[in-house]
């Protein structure tokens, strides 16, 4: 397998965002991401999340920064990699996106607007419900898909972090989910 990922950021810097609505779990699987980077992986990381009164419902997204050396400034300005699981999100950060950046979208909830080419596409929420039983995964899919495109961490740096922080009884089903986008994004890979 050819380890060319879709990182577009100098290495020892890196700003994920990741959005959708208020209850989809983009703020764990930001806070999974996080924790896989500095807790699993060794390197710094900021995570901060947003949604005030969307908190069930409208645009919603957590930010994280890791590096390979201490962040001095924890907000993310344009983000290298935007993960979008909502086409109200896209709309509120796609225009935010670094220039050459990763935009990758849940492709049967987001309608990318014309002439936005070289996104990434993943149905995370019908991958759930067919391999799953249940939407609920759509958030771990997506971040195995983002894991496994971009690089950014290890896959064994999520499952640990899946593992610390998600309930006893659903780590295997996590874990599972996790598998199913991250392998998806790899097979994508090999087919370039």
């Amino acid at each position: 397998m050819s380890d060319e990922r879709a990182v577009v950021a100098e290495p020892s810097l890196m700003q994920v965002r990741i959005a959708g609505y208020g209850g989809q779990g983009v703020v764990l699987a930001g806070m999974l991401l996080g924790r896989a980077a500095s807790l699993y992986d060794g390197k710094e990381a900021v995570f901060m999340q947003s949604y005030g009164p969307e908190a069930r419902g409208g645009a919603s997204s957590a930010d994280v920064i890791i590096s390979d050396a201490p962040v001095d400034y924890p907000l993310v300005t344009n983000p290298d990699v935007l993960m979008v699981l909502f086409q109200e999100a896209y709309m509120a950060y796609r225009p935010g996106l670094a220039p050459g950046g990763t935009l990758i979208i849940e492709g049967e909830l987001v309608k990318p607007s014309d002439g936005d080419t070289g996104y990434h596409s993943v149905p995370a929420t019908r991958i759930a419900q067919e391999e799953l039983g249940k939407k609920i995964f759509t958030n771990v899919i997506a971040l195995g898909y983002l894991v496994g495109l971009t690089g950014v961490v290890t896959r064994e740096s999520v499952e640990e972090a899946l593992r610390s922080t998600v309930k006893p009884a659903t780590v295997d089903l996590n874990l599972r989910a996790l598998a199913l986008g991250y392998d998806r994004a790899v097979a994508e890979l090999e087919k370039k």
